[in-house]
């Protein structure tokens, strides 16, 4: 089937990405919706909203860092299952909420599911692709990811056309994400399972199996045959010189450089402001003088934008121009958006400046229009490929959990009350850390992977498997780096 299946499965996989992109985005028009305010008596910048939106964080926390214990298990497919199942009951519970408590259960739910799916989708995505469109497999979680917010921002801008005395305008959005979650639940029944995972678990026929029906172009069988030996080889190394638990990770040098790498870019992606400004864009647009139903129609467009640029960059730029030099000109070009942003709103205070408000909605969008085009796709293809194959799945965990969710859980909870005491400067903490922290680290820590099979990248890293096990973690001798390399370059000559 080759390059077609590839990315049908890798689409069909991302719908777990659209649920996050959704349900982190249907939030922005339900907290608008003057129904939902009064329903649970608050309002829109309240620290009872910044506990919904963290709630659903915190649990995201918890589903990322549970998928590190049972991907290893059950495998890629039946845990992203599991995470689509989990979804369905946490929209059911806030579509279905009559008090406060409900709705924060029920964001909890949710928020453990997406974050269950937001590190496994990327880890099924890369494990499956050829290392020739990994970056276009993989980006499709970002793509989805934005079709989610896309799609959760027009629903809600229609539910919200309902009169304040219907409910509709809130729970018809939240109750919405449960049809793509069971449809992703029961499709992953008939997808296949990673080739390298079953490698991994010994189910080698099975393996070859899925290789060849995800890469073989009619051509290319001794690229199959040396594929696998090369997946193989490395994971047979690995196992042979690993320890079991979460610690060998961290104790093991190039691994522990490896999970920082995949950390950072997932903190880095959260210091960008983008999560922020998702959530929080229809205050910041209100702040700008846009009312009476046009926060929410600006957010819709807003919405739409970045997915574009996105596609425009999966398809044709991430597998040509790699990883690293996207997110060093991207993390320059949000900068230089934020202190323009930070800067029109100090000159415009109260929104009354036509002009200025224009500029300022025009920055915000630019915002999302060179994420779009660095950190989205590329800190999620980064991740997955970074991590050798025995601690992808734990290190996905850590990295998404801690790095993203974490980050994204503190950014929820005080943006509401930064947004209102701080104003125009609380652009600039972003700002501050994105020079002073990201730039650097990206320039000097960050190694380029483009093209290169996930096995190729522990060359790229100086060394095919582990390397040597702390002392007292050592189990077997290692085999060096020189033989493993020799070995490798014989099974490419077909030797």
């Amino acid at each position: 089937m080759g390059k077609a299946f590839n990315i049908g499965l890798a689409a069909f996989a991302a719908i777990g990405s659209f649920l996050f992109g959704y349900d982190s985005g249907v939030m922005t028009d339900v907290i608008a919706s003057n129904n939902f305010l009064d329903f649970f008596n608050t309002d829109a910048t309240s620290p009872i909203i910044g506990a919904i939106n963290s709630t659903f964080n915190g649990g995201a926390v918890f589903g990322a860092l549970f998928g590190g214990v049972i991907m290893d298990r059950y495998g890629r497919r039946k845990t992203i299952g599991i995470g689509a199942f989990i979804c369905t009951i946490g929209a059911i519970l806030q579509a279905a909420a009559y008090h406060l408590a409900m709705i924060l259960v029920g964001r909890i739910v949710a928020g453990f599911s997406v974050g269950l799916l937001s590190m496994s989708v990327p880890v099924y995505q890369s494990e499956c692709a050829h290392p020739k469109i990994r970056g276009l497999i993989v980006g499709l979680a970002q793509q989805m990811i934005g079709v989610g917010f896309i799609v959760s921002t027009w629903v809600g801008y229609g539910s919200g056309q309902m009169p304040d005395s219907s409910s509709f305008q809130w729970r018809f959005p939240l109750s919405f994400q449960a049809v793509p979650a069971a449809l992703l639940c029961i499709g992953m029944l008939w997808l296949p399972e990673s080739p390298r995972h079953l490698i991994a678990t010994d189910r080698l026929d099975e393996g070859m199996a899925i290789l060849r029906r995800l890469h073989y172009d009619g051509s290319n069988e001794d690229w199959i045959h040396a594929e696998f030996n090369e997946i193989k080889m490395t994971i047979d190394a690995e196992k042979e010189n690993t320890a079991p638990g979460w610690l060998i990770m961290f104790k093991e040098p190039q691994w522990c450089r490896r999970l920082t790498l995949a950390t950072l870019v997932q903190v880095f992606t959260q210091f960008t402001g983008i999560n922020v400004i998702g959530y929080y864009q229809t205050i910041m647009y209100k702040a700008l003088g846009f009312t009476g139903g046009k926060d929410l129609l600006v957010a819709g467009i807003y919405n739409c934008v970045g997915p574009l640029a996105n596609l425009i960059f999966i398809t044709f730029l991430i597998d040509r121009i790699g990883r690293k030099r996207p997110m060093i000109y991207g993390i320059i070009g949000i900068t230089v958006a934020l202190i323009c942003e930070g800067v029109i709103n100090s000159q415009n205070i109260d929104g009354s400046k036509q002009g200025l408000s224009i500029a300022g909605v025009f920055f915000l969008f630019c915002v999302t229009v060179i994420f779009s085009l660095s950190f989205g796709p590329v800190s999620w293809t980064y991740m997955g490929e970074v991590l050798p194959y025995q601690i992808r799945s734990k290190g996905a965990a850590f990295a998404t959990g801690i790095g993203n969710w974490l980050v994204a859980t503190f950014w929820a909870q005080v943006s509401p009350t930064a947004l209102q005491n701080l104003g125009w400067k609380f652009y600039f903490l972003f700002v501050a850390w994105n020079l002073v922290i990201t730039l650097p680290c990206l320039i000097f820590l960050f190694k380029e992977t483009k093209g290169l099979s996930l096995e190729e990248i522990d060359l790229l890293f100086g060394e095919r498997a582990l390397g040597h096990l702390a002392n007292d973690m050592e189990k077997n001798q290692v085999p060096s780096k020189n033989a493993l390399g020799t070995a490798h370059d014989e099974e490419s000559r077909g030797v």
